[in-house]
């Protein structure tokens, strides 16, 4: 129910010369007609005079033109959303089209939406926003402002699924918009789908690539940058992920990250404590310590991935109980996670299940795929696996000489004649 006051002044609008102009009048001075605790009513009333007069359609949708300006004034998010969807309501019971005018008010709502943190709501309505319409058209370059913010919308709920539905629609449409900042929120859009979906490391380089963007600012760069850092440690260990690791320690700008030391022990392969990764776990989304299938997180996964991978750094075998106590794990799923990274090429060596040890392979081009940006750090490296090499290269040798040797003995204690006539001893 309109206030008194709004009733009456509706009331000299009904029998003015020009109804129209008295209410944008009326719009303009809503102030001193309408006071907060009656606003929600007043407006609501406006609506129905508006389109309870005898007004044209275009006069209407000019008159419906101001109401939305002066709406939207009101810069009050829980008015936006009752009296646009009031608004909406009146709209969708017109027999004449009014898209240009209900596309503009559900924008206003999911402002409200968005601005209560009400996510979930703003995707729904921006969703019925008509954007292929015959009666109505849009241009490529508003599409896509509208997706990338029911994308974004999803994406701040956790439904991926939902997300990825309108990704892939702008996905036929972007190359056409020139937009920087809509090209920008596409690209991070994508990333956080792709770090959603656990598809780690393409989305540590699609962050790493907008860290590098001089559309946003310093530190929306170093806070993507750290993204792409996250999503690069909780990658599954192997080659491609050493390379991703590489590629962002070679980067001036991660030593100034909190995530840099972990960053660091992992490039270097060096093992892991509970204690460091404890506190990386703290920084991380709820979606990046989400527990798998065989029960762990994927933040355990990636450690216990991580610190076998630098195990094989420092042993050349070792043994199943051993390892599983290294990893924090028991010795079948020790074996089964290193069996799992043999199979996939991530790690390169043998189990001997009769002897219960695990062989470790050296990597010819360990140092490579690290990036070679340890300076004569790499280089001692170097030398001291060449000298591993030949020690193990001498051991070899010296123990088939031995056996050969013990070959030779045999023969001599069971067949002398033969070998007299037939070896030189």
């Amino acid at each position: 129910m309109a206030s008194p006051q709004m009733s009456e002044a509706l009331s000299q609008v009904q029998s003015a010369p020009d109804q129209a102009a008295a209410l944008e009048s009326l719009l303009e001075n809503l102030s001193t007609v309408s006071a907060p605790l009656t606003i929600v009513n007043d407006l609501k009333a406006i609506v129905d005079a508006i389109f309870g007069s005898s007004l044209s359609i275009v006069k209407q949708q000019t008159v419906l033109a101001t109401f939305i300006i002066a709406l939207k004034a009101s810069n009050h998010a829980d008015l936006w959303i009752e009296v646009g969807q009031h608004v909406l309501a009146v709209l969708a019971a017109q027999t004449s089209s009014f898209h240009d005018q209900a596309a503009t008010v559900r924008e206003l709502v999911a402002d409200g939406y968005e601005t209560n943190e009400d996510n979930l709501e703003a995707a729904k309505v921006l969703a019925e926003i008509p954007l292929d319409s015959s009666q109505r058209k849009v241009s490529n370059e508003d599409r896509v402002r509208v997706w990338i913010r029911i994308v974004r919308n999803y994406l701040e709920v956790d439904d991926t699924t939902s997300a990825e539905t309108y990704l892939n629609k702008l996905k036929n449409v972007i190359y056409t918009v020139s937009d920087p900042a809509l090209n920008l929120h596409f690209r991070l859009s994508q990333a956080r789908i792709q770090d959603s979906k656990r598809e780690f490391l393409p989305a540590s380089q699609a962050y790493h690539d907008i860290s590098l963007s001089p559309a946003i600012s310093e530190d929306e760069r170093l806070h993507t940058l750290g993204m792409a850092v996250k999503c690069a440690i909780l990658a599954p260990a192997g080659p491609l992920r050493s390379r991703a690791l590489g590629r962002l320690y070679k980067d001036e700008r991660a030593a100034h990250l909190d995530e840099f030391g972990m960053l660091e022990k992992m490039f270097l392969d060096r093992l892991l404590s509970p204690r460091e990764v404890g506190k990386f776990a703290q920084s991380l989304a709820p979606h990046q310590l989400a527990t798998t299938a065989d029960g762990s997180t994927v933040l355990a996964k990636a450690v216990v991935e991580h610190n076998l991978l630098g195990a094989s750094r420092l042993y050349a075998n070792i043994g199943f109980d051993a390892l599983g106590l290294l990893l924090g794990l028991d010795p079948a799923r020790a074996e089964d996670t290193t069996a799992r990274m043999i199979e996939q090429g991530r790690l390169v060596g043998r189990i001997d299940q009769i002897e219960r040890l695990i062989w470790f392979e050296k990597s010819a081009g360990a140092e490579e795929e690290r990036g070679g940006v340890l300076g004569a750090g790499s280089a001692r490296r170097a030398e001291v696996a060449v000298g591993r090499e030949l020690r193990r290269w001498d051991a070899n040798v010296r123990g088939l000489a031995e056996e050969v040797e013990n070959v030779t003995n045999a023969l001599q204690r069971e067949f002398p004649e033969f070998v007299a006539a037939h070896l030189v001893v």
